[in-house]
């Protein structure tokens, strides 16, 4: 019997066009015995216990206008807890009409004593961090095709103080005159609205972990280099940044020179007919986009890539993205380049898109643009609320460099904790177009992996984890809830910086794989040593694991070429590679720019 199967038995004793998601930012048996937790406590009861809404935390006379009724959140039968929203300027002048949004939901720990802080951002640019709230790693949850919102488990808020903020100006509530340039602009004005955060809130001397995903690749680090610049902790005390899928380097790099491979992996869901499988092909092979790989996905580096990459590669091969989209949705009209398993039918979504095609149905609404929600969090009653802004955050575009160049290296090298990770079945920013953009980096004296990624990425069992506990629960959250464990994709740590695949996730991971967010979560605050821990979660510290010799490698997509990426820089195969098939090839990174050269649209 499978050591997971017996704790079962102990345990069971009684989102195309710019402005929107698209291209802005994934045998039957007989009724069981109910699951019970460790001691007696049925799942629902369990997660109840340990999300008892705690005594306020923050509130007082300067914060009393901003607090937002728990139990007050249209359609959110539940108290949600602690929290405060509003608006705050990004100068030190209160009467500064630009103004950043933000929602602050304190741990709902009752025990929670750290001094840590972490804010959450999405993409874009111009996408709302809401989206990450109310859909990834918020107190309550509600996910397209859902019938109502329930209570997230999986919240960041269970384990350190978050915010999500709405920035730069122009995105979701947040409001005034559009002037950043650059992401050294966009920095600024977000040091400007931190501080008036920290002093509101009296967080001073706080630990600041910097968290987000998509092109959140470029605004994370450039914040959080900015920070630490200011050589100021007791606003700025930056202490860690974790980046999903994150728009990092080169365009072309981070998507056309790694689609063909990709598409070869994932061919039963992109099931292209002869001729235009051959087309691909060549182009992959005449773009010289297979040699690249050969060449440059390697440990450790061969060298340092071309530089302006993109500027060198024909119209035709930085379109072999977009073609293969295209193609793509011919065939699967509900495809989503977010999740490339999604198929049809395209589901109703409180955002107004469940993937790559907008869709918003006769009777539904926006969930932001409701005004019993707006007054239940102080946004303004006559902004219309947009996931992704239609209209441009930056004066004639993002004119900065790639975060990769300079800021994330410098974070890296300062904090000794950056996690990069990415869900293996995202399209808008492939996996391993990141790590050859990991492997064109320098940090630490070095450029670039020295070692291919091999080590698991695990994941604690918890409840309703197996198979037993999910058919015998009728829990109406739990089973809301549901989420994987066990060993999901491959971690890999080098002098500060960690790469993380995640097995079935798309571009969303705190969305798609929430379990496996909570972990890196978990690591980044230092609450476990390693993402190949066996040590449970932290809010179930008593469930039963694997013993360590069950693990093995780490697990995931295959590398997309001829094996390249278990290759050494001198041709050689990797010891990983020698040990197993298996583990021989795997797909890491993301990045991306958006088809046909245009900026990088997303979540």
């Amino acid at each position: 019997m499978h050591w997971y199967k017996l704790a079962a038995g102990l345990m069971s004793v009684a989102s195309v066009a710019e402005g929107r998601r698209s291209f802005q930012h994934v045998g039957k048996r007989e009724p069981t015995p109910k699951s019970t937790h460790l001691d007696g406590e049925s799942a629902l009861e369990h997660f109840l216990a340990t999300r008892q809404v705690p005594a306020a935390k923050f509130a007082n006379a300067n914060t009393t206008k901003y607090a937002v009724n728990g139990t007050g959140i249209p359609d959110v039968d539940f108290d949600a807890g602690e929290s405060y929203s509003g608006y705050l300027p990004i100068t030190d002048n209160p009467d500064d009409t630009d103004e950043l949004f933000f929602w602050f939901f304190p741990s709902s720990a009752t025990n929670f004593t750290e001094k840590e802080i972490l804010l959450w951002l999405n993409g874009g640019p111009g996408c709302s961090s809401f989206e990450g709230l109310i859909q990834e790693n918020g107190p309550f949850i509600w996910q397209y095709g859902t019938l109502k919102p329930v209570p997230n488990p999986w919240s960041w808020n269970r384990l350190t103080n978050v915010v999500w903020v709405e920035q730069p100006i122009g995105t979701g509530f947040s409001r005034g005159k559009v002037t950043a340039t650059s992401e050294e602009d966009v920095a600024a004005q977000f040091l400007g609205f931190w501080k008036n955060f920290i002093d509101l809130f009296e967080l001073q001397g706080y630990k600041v972990y910097i968290a987000g995903e998509s092109y959140a690749g470029a605004y994370c680090p450039y914040i959080a280099s900015a920070m630490l610049d200011k050589n100021d902790t007791a606003y700025y005390n930056v202490s860690g940044m974790m980046i999903y899928d994150p728009v990092l380097g080169d365009g072309v790099v981070q998507d056309s020179v790694t689609t063909v491979p990709f598409v070869d992996y994932h061919h039963n869901l992109m099931s292209f007919n002869d001729s235009f499988s051959a087309y691909i092909h060549g182009l992959h092979d005449s773009c010289g986009f297979a040699d690249y790989n050969d060449k440059y996905l390697v440990y450790p580096p061969s060298g340092p890539q071309p530089p302006d990459y993109s500027d060198s590669v024909s119209r035709e091969c930085r379109n072999l993205w977009s073609d293969v989209l295209n193609e793509a949705l011919s065939i699967n009209p509900c495809f989503d380049v977010y999740q490339v398993a999604t198929t049809c039918p395209l589901l109703w979504d409180i955002l107004g898109f469940p993937g790559t095609i907008d869709y918003l149905p006769e009777g539904g609404s926006i969930y932001f643009n409701r005004t019993d929600v707006k007054t239940a969090i102080h946004a303004d009653l006559d902004t219309t609320w947009e996931a992704c802004a239609s209209s441009n955050v930056f004066v004639g575009g993002d004119s900065s460099d790639p975060s990769s160049w300079v800021v994330l290296p410098h974070v890296i090298d300062a904090t000794q904790n950056v996690i990069i990770g990415h869900g293996s079945l995202d399209m808008i920013l492939l996996p391993n177009g990141t790590l050859l953009t990991i492997q064109n980096t320098t940090w630490g004296g070095k450029l670039g992996f020295q070692s291919a990624p091999t080590e698991p990425f695990f994941v604690p069992f918890h409840t309703l984890s197996t198979a037993d506990d999910i058919q015998s629960s009728t829990d109406e959250v739990a089973l809301g809830s549901i989420a994987a464990a066990g060993v999901l994709g491959t971690a890999h740590t080098e002098r500060g910086l960690t790469y993380v695949s995640v097995d079935l996730s798309g571009h969303m991971i705190p969305q798609y794989a929430p379990s496996a967010a909570f972990r890196q979560l978990e690591f980044l605050l230092g609450r476990v040593d390693s993402l190949s821990s066996l040590q449970p979660f932290t809010t179930e510290p008593d469930y039963p694991q694997p013993p360590a010799s069950s693990l093995g490698n780490g697990t995931g997509p295959a590398t997309y070429s001829s094996g390249s990426a278990n290759k050494s820089s001198d041709g050689s195969d990797t010891q990983a590679s020698k040990k197993s098939s298996a583990a021989k090839l795997r797909i890491r990174g993301v990045g991306a720019a958006a088809a046909a050269g245009a900026a990088v649209m997303g979540y």
